[in-house]
């Protein structure tokens, strides 16, 4: 699909709104951002949600194109091996980890950082407590949905 994007500010009743023209073919999509009350966020505002033995998440921002998780390991947490369709690119903000990525193992530490191509197989183990800070391309759905149905 190809398509341009110009961002083109307006003022409308003392909002600054910008506006993100997509051009797809011949046709035009005008397509509303947030205005600049929602585009700040700040993480103590934000609850952590259990993942698994030893992990826990925060999803701090997305929209249908991107997405950005901040993961904490205890040491020795496991982020088993699995796959989706959407890109991944993760940031080692502290910690040690052990990263596998289709089949290929490297440790990493904080300020290092990883990518993950659609469809790849990768995981996680923790070798000393961390942050990892997860981007993925378009937005994780399954995380959303699973939020909505935790208690």
């Amino acid at each position: 699909m190809l398509f341009t994007t110009v961002q083109q500010p307006l003022t409308a009743q003392g909002l600054t709104l910008f506006y993100e023209i997509k051009k797809n073919y011949n046709k035009q999509i005008l397509m509303a951002k947030k205005d600049s009350k929602n585009v700040f966020i700040e993480n103590r505002d934000i609850p952590w949600e259990f993942v698994a033995q030893g992990m826990r998440r925060k999803i701090m921002a997305y929209d249908e194109n991107v997405m950005v998780v901040k993961v904490e390991f205890e040491k020795g947490a496991i982020g088993s091996l699995h796959q989706h369709y959407h890109t991944q690119i993760s940031h080692v903000e502290s910690g040690i980890f052990e990263i596998e990525i289709d089949g290929e193992k490297k440790v990493l530490s904080g300020g290092d950082a990883f990518y993950v191509p659609s469809n790849v197989v990768h995981g996680a183990v923790c070798l000393e407590s961390g942050v990892l800070i997860d981007v993925f391309s378009p937005m994780r759905e399954d995380f959303i949905q699973r939020n909505k149905n935790s208690p």
